[in-house]
């Protein structure tokens, strides 16, 4: 799942001509301080390089986190037509991008982020090519969400890694108030960034949320450690985001788990695939997760018919039709 044509354009634009030593070290220190899952007070994108490091080598394997996840959300309720966008902890504006590329029809959208550079750099990518009406907001996910008005899609994607433990059940809450219709939370498809999930999907099933994506149920989460439920799309790499990572593999798989929750009641949900098929000689084993709040691997094989034709096309996180 690429950049859309000019959101790259914008990007390679914006880093052309950077020094690739300085872009080199500002990717390392970021990729360090995302891999500790650091929470200092500082901002990981918070200066000039780090942004410049950060669409080089993040931002490609983020959109195709996120794109892939509202396409989930779009599969389980074909119905939905966000009008409007609140999007917590922007960056670049990586959901906005993605979101008008699902929907183009969104009229407006309200971005928060943290980060003056990192505005700065949404603002110019998106200026002049993204239609609907986009207001940038200085603001932090912690503190800064009272004056906000709710929207039809409210999102925060690879932002709760960076907030305390202590501050998330708020977050979450606050987050579900100015839910309008319907919730997403993308997050890094790591043991750490499922158990967050977890809680926020405990959290939200109590205040009344109904389960879209990526559970078919909203009975408690049927894997246990060191299993956990993530996802992953497969990025090509840039020349320049190879020179960066000094990395002789054209592409990397961008692991993730994601939690759409809706307002409005869940339509039937079939079973999902949550891990990579497994293949072979006119059969195929697929790990389900199941609508009656099950899991496990399940084989098909050509007695199955259409339903074999099914399985044998479907891949790691969609759904068992």
């Amino acid at each position: 799942m690429e950049l859309p044509a000019q959101l790259r354009q914008g990007v390679d634009s914006l880093l052309d001509k950077v020094p690739l030593p300085a872009l080199k070290q500002a990717a390392k220190t970021l990729s360090e301080r995302y891999r500790a899952e650091l929470r200092d007070g500082r901002l990981h994108i918070g200066e000039d390089m780090a942004v410049k490091a950060y669409l080089a080598t993040r931002l490609p394997a983020t959109y195709a986190a996120v794109r892939a996840s509202l396409n989930a959300l779009a599969d389980a309720r074909p119905d939905f037509q966000p009008r409007t966008l609140l999007d917590i902890g922007a960056g670049p504006g990586t959901m906005l991008w993605a979101t008008t590329d699902a929907w183009p029809e969104l009229e407006q959208a309200v971005l928060v982020e943290a980060s003056a550079a990192v505005r700065k750099v949404g603002q110019s990518l998106a200026a002049g090519t993204i239609g609907a009406r986009t207001d940038w907001v200085a603001g932090d996910a912690t503190i800064d969400l009272d004056d906000l008005k709710p929207a039809d899609l409210v999102s925060i994607a690879y932002v709760l890694d960076e907030v305390a433990p202590a501050s998330l059940p708020k977050l979450v809450g606050r987050l579900w108030q100015l839910t309008a219709d319907t919730l997403l939370i993308v997050e890094p498809g790591t043991p750490a960034g499922w158990q967050r999930m977890l809680a926020a999907r405990q959290q939200l099933i109590g205040a009344g949320a109904h389960v879209l994506a990526p559970c078919p149920h909203e009975a408690p989460c049927p894997l246990a450690p060191p299993d956990w439920c993530h996802f992953s799309r497969r990025v090509a790499r840039s020349r320049l985001h190879r020179l960066v990572k000094e990395a002789d593999v054209p592409w990397e798989d961008e692991k993730f788990i994601y939690l759409a929750a809706s307002r409005l009641p869940a339509p039937a949900r079939p079973a999902r695939v949550i891990a990579p098929p497994k293949g072979g000689s006119g059969k195929v084993v697929l790990k389900l997760c199941r609508p009656d709040g099950g899991a496990g691997e399940q084989l098909f094989s050509k007695r199955d018919g259409d339903v074999f034709k099914a399985a044998r096309r479907a891949d790691w996180g969609d759904s068992l039709l």
